[in-house]
């Protein structure tokens, strides 16, 4: 009896150890996990779409999504993508090509994604040379982020950086230790990056 129970007391133990705290865990995300945990992407104006209709390369085309959220595709006309996946626009096309073809296979991919630029964005602000909002590049850190906006100015209170950074529970707050980062090369607070997230540095009080 005494050998299961310290099996058991053994369990619980190793169970716990492999926790993280919140924040732990909401900082190790990147790039990849970030999409992964965002809504299935929807279309927009101004995406533009390849669109392949197995066999049938004179209906295969590459269309741009209209401001009225239509595509245009050969023989069939307008077909609406706007607020779609590509998956549910594939579906809508062979439904309506099979009035003119057999059993048509379509595949619908994302060639150019517009709609939703801002999307995967990194924003700088307060007292930097440049403020910017800059594109998502995989492996960017906050040190990157700030070296892109020209670095601090004159007025930085750098130990007092935030990052922050929307989640599932609401938007996330963070210490940036800027200074140490840039003076000291203490690099425990460059935190890696994902689309979203937005980087504050405020003014010393005088």
């Amino acid at each position: 009896m005494f050998r299961y129970f310290m099996l058991f007391l053994v369990f619980i133990v190793s169970g716990c150890s492999s926790t993280n705290s919140p924040e732990e865990n909401t900082l190790i995300d990147n790039s990849s996990s970030f999409y992964e945990n965002r809504e299935i992407y929807r279309i927009g104006v101004d995406d533009t779409l390849q669109i392949n209709v197995w066999r049938n390369e004179e209906l295969s085309v590459s269309v741009p999504v209209r401001p009225d959220g239509m595509v245009s595709v050969p023989l069939i006309g307008d077909v609406r993508a706007g607020g779609m996946t590509p998956m549910e626009v594939a579906e809508a096309i062979e439904k309506k090509l099979r009035n003119y073809i057999h059993e048509p296979q379509v595949t619908v991919i994302l060639a150019e994604l517009r709609s939703h630029e801002f999307v995967s964005r990194v924003r700088i602000t307060g007292a930097v040379q440049s403020p910017a909002s800059l594109p998502y590049q995989q492996g960017m850190t906050v040190l990157d982020a700030v070296l892109e906006a020209g670095g601090i100015n004159e007025f930085a209170a750098p130990d007092r950086a935030k990052l922050f950074r929307k989640g599932k529970t609401g938007t996330q707050k963070y210490d940036v230790y800027l200074g140490d980062i840039l003076n000291s090369g203490e690099l425990e607070t460059n935190y890696s990056l994902i689309p979203g997230d937005i980087i504050t540095v405020p003014e010393r009080m005088f």
